[in-house]
């Protein structure tokens, strides 16, 4: 079997998860081509009838997915009305496990369903946080975990064509619709972005950022657009912490995660109660899960 997948990934938790389907499903024997999306350049969609499964994968933003992803559903080629629907599934990134961001998707299955794609699989992962505030080491590192494990059930679910799909949510769509201002006002927001003292102009943000938002003034100085989807990439990745992010700098959050096991228990932090009940509802889950595969 032939499969392609797209994904948009902010600062590299949807690109981890895109690398694992890609490994998980190669040794079942499937060829496996991915696609990462960018702003900057229209997404390869000419050859997207030489796969069997088309897979699409996105951080969800305020509880929606990017309007990159939109994008790339509006760019979908239209099939022949005469031939089968093209199965396709969705895998989601996110920093908590609400029932809210079941809804991320509900706008795509309707878009791509006019163009001969057929949603039947949708699954979210819990990863940690670009943004509002630094998870553990050691909560990254179960998350990852928990992500590998549930990869290998639902790359299982995905190739005997097994439906799953999140349940319905009450006023879900309404709630959604009204939680997209997040794409426009991103733009709005991201034009508060600025750099402080420590920035030595290195020029890593300029070429990361997937929106193309990021120039660099004549005086050296950076100017941040009106293009911005509020990725975070850019404040994340910096390797000075120079960026800040507007009104948005209270939630700032710089450096990547290593995933690894750490050495000692991570100390208490004042958001350990963050979330809880939702924290532990997902890993209950997710062990139930896998353990039911076995």
């Amino acid at each position: 079997m032939k499969i392609l997948i797209y994904y948009f990934s902010a600062t590299g938790n949807t690109k981890m998860l895109a690398d694992e389907y890609k490994r998980t499903f190669e040794t079942y024997g499937h060829e496996v081509t991915l696609r990462e999306l960018s702003g900057c350049t229209p997404p390869v969609v000419s050859d997207i009838d030489a796969f069997d499964r088309i897979g699409i994968g996105y951080p969800i933003h305020a509880f929606n997915a990017p309007r990159i992803i939109l994008k790339l559903c509006k760019a979908l080629p239209k099939r022949d009305r005469r031939a089968a629907p093209k199965n396709v599934f969705v895998l989601k990134t996110s920093g908590e496990p609400v029932r809210m961001s079941d809804v991320s998707a509900l706008k795509m299955p309707g878009m791509i369903r006019r163009r001969g794609y057929n949603v039947i699989n949708e699954y979210q992962y819990v990863m940690p946080y670009n943004i509002i505030f630094r998870h553990t080491d050691e909560q990254a590192f179960r998350m990852w975990e928990t992500a590998k494990k549930l990869v290998k059930v639902d790359i299982s679910e995905i190739l005997q064509d097994r439906r799953s799909l999140p349940r319905k949510m009450f006023m879900g769509g309404f709630l959604a619709w009204i939680l997209r201002i997040e794409h426009w006002g991103a733009k709005i927001l991201g034009r508060g972005f600025k750099t402080n003292s420590d920035c030595v102009n290195c020029g890593l943000c300029v070429r990361a950022c997937p929106a193309n938002n990021i120039k660099v003034k004549k005086n050296g100085k950076l100017k941040f657009g009106w293009h911005c989807m509020i990725c975070m990439r850019c404040v994340f990745k910096c390797p000075k912490n120079a960026i800040v992010p507007g009104i948005l700098k209270n939630w700032k959050v710089n450096g990547d995660y290593t995933f690894a096991c750490p050495e000692q228990p991570s100390p208490p932090t004042k958001h350990d109660d963050y979330c809880k009940t939702a924290y532990d509802r997902y890993y209950a889950q997710a062990e139930e899960k896998i353990n039911s595969e076995k």
